[in-house]
């Protein structure tokens, strides 16, 4: 195994480590309220509170482009 083989594998398996570490928590805990949403203007629609939504099912889509 040659030292640039050697280095790849290095950063590869210290990528994949970093991807599998677990992600911090922030204080939600099952069972619990779900915060506000928050955010810039709503299509189509008025703005939400959590108030208006509760007792029915809620479907969140979140997406990036990039």
């Amino acid at each position: 195994m040659n030292l640039r083989t050697l280095a790849a594998a290095i950063v590869v398996t210290a990528g994949l480590l970093g991807a599998a570490a677990p992600a911090p928590a922030i204080g939600l805990r099952v069972g619990q309220p779900a915060p506000e949403i928050t955010g810039g203007p709503w299509i189509n629609s008025e703005p939400l509170s959590m108030e208006k939504l509760r007792g029915r099912v809620v479907f969140v889509e979140f997406w990036t482009f990039g």
